[in-house]
């Protein structure tokens, strides 16, 4: 969610701030700004409710020489406070030396802010976030020194969070985290801070993830105080920009869709021979289990059905998935292996279900494309994705990895608990290694067949997704899709539970989409809704509306490929709802109210 980024540096603070935000993008946003230190001891603060390419032009007109190598800069997403300049971060204290940056929530924020008022504090904003400014000139004015003050100041703010105080009276910068991404970084250009690593760029080789206590400053190397004795370790951090370009691509969405056969290629390259031999699972120095929870929320929860669905049935194994933000109700069974699955190891709602009595003394496997996320550090294995960095919000090729990722990790599991014998286990792997075969096929056929489908829906108000089995599992990423990026209504429903109410929805002309994975049952209800005129789009066989499943340059697979359910039917969802985006005007890399890393609950 919302982005932060700091800097001590010789060269132009403004120029790395800005390329850091732009960086962190894709964790969406609405509203961005920077403050920087002036030589006579003020700052520069410039915010707006725009990209961050309008922010640079603006700083493009500023005289560089008044400004310090110091820095402090934020990507918003509105929580506390609507969208407006007055509520975009930098945020400062009545003095306007103490300066403030924090992505997070303060539950207790009311309770503070009347304090503040009552001790005659004037507020400029309506965010939680400001109060941290307040209550850090309240410490300073005292006499404590800058980092001992902000180890008091996160101290009485309850919640979660990173904050990171730029003084501007004597330029030093201070970050401190709870329960929320903070990582720090020097080399020759300077020091630096940011919400994750793709904000530092290529200007280090290595960098430190703040743990809860932890209070760090920016100088060269970086000064670590608070509760922790030893400072975190030292991780090296190989920046490639590949990730980050467009490569001739219109967005970045588009890019992503099709890198998917190739990453397909590439994680099971990496997992299926460790999985077949058991090396994936004994690696893991896991204990064995009788039945399995995966946790996760939105596209990570999808993945993490499929995956349940696995274990169900390749090993009978008892396997259900647990929506993250209502965990608190989640009654665990005795030997259960928690699987939480997170495309960036931040969500929130994962980690605090994790938190929750229910869940102590789970055994956690973490599945997560950041391995130095938080998520990796509360469980007690990992397994990455190796998805590479993906910028459009909506996931795509993420979901693919997970899936893959998950699936190897199920079959290996079940297969050295004896659930799953050798010549089965050979069989299904065998039947995974066609996965970039079926994608690549899939995304042929989206790419011809899909882009007039979603002009022809462009007039629709929702669209109703169907699937039978694992079909379930796809269309509800397909309906999760469509809502992201069109923001236009849609629902999935198991088909069977059509004659159950939703039926009364289909009238003439009602967009379905089905994904047909074949058999009797599926047939009958798809011609329930043709009978009442729906505007049937059919994604299956020979024959389809979309006929993307089961296609391959060796021997077809009838209705699809099975191990994981028709996975290959994904692709022409997503390209359903980018090209119905494209119609209808979206901005389809960041659509609104959405962010990449859920950091809030």
């Amino acid at each position: 969610m919302c982005g932060i980024v700091a800097c001590r540096t010789d060269g132009s603070p403004t120029g790395y701030l800005c390329d850091a935000l732009q960086a962190l993008e894709y964790r969406g946003y609405d509203s961005v700004g920077i403050a920087v230190q002036t030589r006579d001891g003020g700052a520069l603060r410039l915010r707006g409710t725009h990209r961050v390419a309008e922010l640079v032009e603006r700083i493009a007109d500023l005289p560089q020489s008044d400004l310090t190598g110091v820095g402090i800069g934020h990507t918003r997403w509105a929580t506390h406070g609507g969208v407006s300049e007055r509520n975009a971060h930098p945020h400062s204290d009545c003095s306007g030396s103490i300066h403030v940056v924090h992505n997070g929530i303060i539950e207790n924020c009311e309770e503070l802010r009347s304090e503040l008022l009552a001790r005659g504090h004037e507020f400029s904003s309506d965010v939680d976030s400001e109060v941290i400014a307040h209550l850090m000139e309240e410490e300073v004015g005292a006499g404590v020194d800058l980092a001992d003050a902000l180890s008091h100041t996160i101290d009485r703010c309850e919640g979660s969070g990173a904050m990171v105080i730029m003084d501007s009276d004597s330029g030093r910068v201070v970050g401190a985290c709870r329960r929320a991404p903070l990582v720090g970084a020097t080399s020759s250009n300077g020091s630096f801070l940011a919400s994750d690593i793709s904000g530092f760029g290529s200007l280090v080789a290595s960098f430190q993830v703040l743990r809860d206590g932890d209070v760090v400053e920016l100088a060269v190397p970086l000064r670590w105080t608070g509760r922790n004795p030893d400072q975190p370790p030292v991780v090296p951090h190989e920046w490639t920009s590949s990730d980050m370009g467009l490569h001739g691509y219109p967005d970045h969405m588009a890019k992503e869709i099709d890198e998917q056969p190739e990453l397909a290629g590439r994680i099971l390259d990496r997992l299926v021979g460790a999985a077949g031999s058991g090396a994936l699972w004994r690696g893991l120095e896991l204990p064995a289990f009788e039945r399995v929870a995966i946790v996760g929320c939105g596209t990570s929860l999808n993945a993490g059905g499929i995956v349940a669905a696995a274990f169900r049935r390749f090993g009978l194994m008892p396997a259900e998935t647990v929506i993250a933000s209502e965990a608190a109700d989640t009654v665990l069974g005795p030997r259960t292996l928690v699987i939480a699955m997170s495309q960036s190891g931040e969500t929130a709602d994962v980690l605090h279900a994790l938190d929750g009595d229910n869940f102590a003394g789970s055994t956690v496997l973490a599945i997560t494309n950041n391995p130095n996320s938080s998520l990796a550090r509360r469980a007690n294995a990992i397994v990455e994705c190796s998805a590479g960095q993906e910028i459009g919000v909506a996931a795509t090729k993420t979901f693919v990895a997970q899936v893959l990722t998950g699936v190897a990790v199920a079959i290996s599991a079940l297969s050295e608990q004896g659930r799953v014998d050798r010549a089965n286990t050979r069989s299904i792997l065998g039947d995974l290694l066609r996965m970039p075969d079926l994608l690549a096929q899939s995304l042929t056929v989206a790419k011809d067949v899909v882009p007039p489908l979603a002009s022809q829906l462009a007039a629709s108000q929702g669209v109703i997704f169907l699937g039978r089995s694992a079909g379930v599992v796809y269309a509800a990423e397909g309906a999760l899709k469509l809502k992201e990026l069109t923001y236009r209504w849609a629902q999935h429903y198991p088909a069977g539970e059509l004659k159950h109410g939703p039926l009364a929805l289909v009238e003439e002309g009602t967009p379905v989409v089905v994904v047909d994975s074949g058999g009797a049952r599926i047939a009958g209800n798809i011609a329930e809704v043709a009978a009442r005129g729906a505007r049937l789009i059919t994604i299956g066989g020979p024959g389809s509306t979309i006929p993307a499943l089961g296609r391959s340059l060796m021997a077809p697979l009838d209705n699809g490929f099975q191990p994981c359910g028709p996975l290959e039917s994904v692709i022409p969802m997503q390209v359903l709802a980018r090209e119905l985006a494209l119609v209808l005007g979206r901005d389809v890399d960041k659509p609104r109210n959405l962010a990449k890393s859920v950091t809030v609950e």
